[in-house]
């Protein structure tokens, strides 16, 4: 890491001649991938989950962007070592800033140009793994270009989108992972407490909400609603697509319907808790207030919390961001949890407490689908937009047929994929 002798040998030379081949250069014993922080909360920490494993699979050290907010949320998650990327890297700011799928050194532009070439090694390569990438810079996985990107000392790369699934693609790496999770979809799972530790101030705000709120209840539902919308509004067919799913899977209890229902009085009551996390408070007050006017058709008492409501999301400020992990790790501690089609954050959530959810489809034309959502066989979080074949596959292969255990998400409509035990 930062401050050894390996990282001030492999930084020596980084951005003095970036046309110098380094096929016979000394850079040292150690190379390095570096994660830059892009995107939302929820992406940034699927992502570099990925990055790590991807690291590990490819020998690589891993270090952070710290150009953002990633000191306000996690502690170091390595004793007495960084795996922050030091101010005084070579590479500026700007100059990653800069890099993008036009840049001569990307990965799918060389692979495009046939610039790729085993004896002519750049100091650095970019790899641009998000949601609208082409499909030559998403197999950067792959056995094919190995020989030059396993002698590249340094990678870059800005990513959006969680791709540890697609790992599997590759017949070396299968063989690898199948060791360290014989559960395949407990990946990320694993991954994400191992690595990630929040600061005090966020673990603060956990201890103190669940504590004050969620504590005393027989049983916690958790309820994570993300519209995807350019109106920054609440939506009526979203609250009643949220509580048809919830009251059809039993997650909720229904109405009574008697003006005259004798209310259960008994000191036994068994009380539910659903916390819900939203930019907008209108869902948790409108369901409040339907279990405060009438009572539940089985006597449950329902108490509803929510955190916060900020109406519009704020990356990269900090006191927003540190809100929205500690609500993260709420809803990882809910018993179950019902999360939004294509949501990062929901996926962080569920994979975070080992959840199955009940995923709720995206809404079509303002209204609420039917059925309105589906339960998850995988707590795996979704690879949103990946290849479309497999490593070995010709172009246009369907990526959810190469490997059994790797399927296109139920939220997704034959689209995205993610890790399956159930099979």
């Amino acid at each position: 890491g930062p401050g050894t002798d390996a990282y001030k040998e492999a930084t020596k030379n980084l951005g003095h001649d970036d046309h110098e081949n380094y096929a016979n250069k000394s850079v040292g014993e150690c190379k390095y991938i570096v994660w830059v922080a892009v995107y939302g909360l929820g992406n940034r920490i699927l992502t570099l989950a990925s990055v790590f494993l991807y690291a590990l699979l490819t020998d690589r050290v891993v270090l952070v962007d710290q150009s953002k907010d990633i000191s306000d949320l996690f502690c170091e998650p390595f004793p007495d070592t960084s795996w922050l990327l030091p101010h005084d890297f070579p590479l500026t700011k700007q100059q990653i800033d800069g890099y993008h799928r036009g840049y001569a050194r990307c990965y799918g532009t060389m692979l495009i140009n046939h610039a790729i070439n085993s004896t002519l090694i750049p100091p650095n390569l970019y790899l641009d793994i998000v949601h609208d990438s082409r499909d030559e810079d998403k197999m950067f996985f792959c056995p094919k270009d190995r020989t030059l990107i396993d002698k590249v000392p340094w990678l870059i790369v800005k990513a959006n989108v969680y791709f540890v699934p697609s790992l599997w693609f590759n017949p070396t790496f299968r063989d690898e992972l199948t060791k360290m999770f014989p559960q395949k979809e407990t990946v990320f799972h694993h991954l994400a407490r191992y690595l990630f530790h929040p600061t005090n101030q966020v673990w603060g705000m956990v201890t103190r909400y669940y504590n004050a709120h969620l504590a005393r209840a027989d049983e916690r539902l958790g309820l994570q609603i993300r519209v995807f919308s350019h109106q920054n509004v609440y939506f009526q067919h979203v609250m009643d697509q949220v509580v048809s799913c919830a009251q059809r899977e039993k997650l909720l209890p229904e109405l009574s319907t008697q003006e005259d229902a004798k209310v259960n009085t008994s000191t036994n009551q068994r009380l539910k808790a659903v916390l819900v996390t939203s930019l907008f408070p209108e869902y948790s007050d409108n369901l409040k207030n339907m279990f405060w006017e009438r009572p539940s058709s089985t006597g449950e008492i329902i108490e509803v919390y929510q955190p916060s409501g900020e109406r519009f999301q704020q990356t990269d400020k900090k006191l927003h961001d540190q809100k929205a992990l500690a609500e993260m790790y709420l809803l990882s501690y809910t018993d179950k949890i019902v999360t939004s089609a294509r949501s990062t954050f929901g996926y962080v959530a569920h994979s975070l407490g080992g959840l199955k959810p009940w995923l709720l489809y995206q809404p079509n034309d303002h209204t609420a689908p039917d059925p309105p959502c589906v339960r998850s066989t995988s707590m795996d979080p979704c690879h949103l937009t990946p290849p479309s074949h497999g490593c070995d596959d010709d172009w246009g292969t369907n990526s959810g047929k190469v490997l059994p255990f790797v399927k296109h998400c139920e939220d997704r409509d034959n689209d995205g994929l993610k890790l399956f035990d159930e099979l």
